[in-house]
């Protein structure tokens, strides 16, 4: 029984590390938004016309903030301190799982929530739909490892 126990324990901490290191892989891009587009932008004959046609025109409009108007680019500095500050909650849920499980919750929550903000906010700031869909995509593959541990901290329980 003790080792099943030692087993969800480990399982939950992995499935914790990795969803920490991807949402801080995901927020701290946007401290260098502009660096990160044009690094994708080497490899634009890789993607379908239209996705780079996008990525250029908002590489542009990235490049030209930044170059008249920097303090804009403060909101992405908050939208990675964000990333970096969700990520910490799931620390909590590594050191006990079972007393922090509405952290997974509240996550499944959030992942749930990306798809009406994309669908909603997405056409009144002109985001192509196929890019709408990529964004859905997180929330959407987000909430698999964080379902995935919910079942393992029930198994715990």
């Amino acid at each position: 029984m003790k080792k099943d126990r030692i087993d969800e324990m480990f399982k939950i901490r992995a499935m914790m590390i990795f969803f920490i290191v991807a949402v801080l892989l995901s927020g701290i891009t946007a401290f260098d938004a502009e660096g990160g587009l044009h690094w994708l932008l080497k490899f634009k004959d890789y993607y379908p016309h239209k996705l780079s046609d996008f990525m250029q025109k908002s590489y542009e409009g990235l490049r030209l903030m930044n170059q008249d108007f920097p303090m804009i680019a403060y909101a992405f500095d908050w939208l990675a301190f964000a990333h970096i500050v969700i990520a910490a909650l799931f620390i909590g849920v590594y050191k006990n799982p079972v007393k922090n499980q509405w952290v997974i919750k509240w996550a499944m929550f959030v992942c749930i929530a990306v798809i009406p903000l994309a669908l909603i906010a997405g056409p009144i700031r002109t985001i192509p739909f196929y890019w709408r869909m990529i964004d859905c995509s997180f929330g959407l593959l987000g909430i698999i490892p964080l379902y995935i541990a919910n079942q393992w901290i029930n198994k715990l329980k």
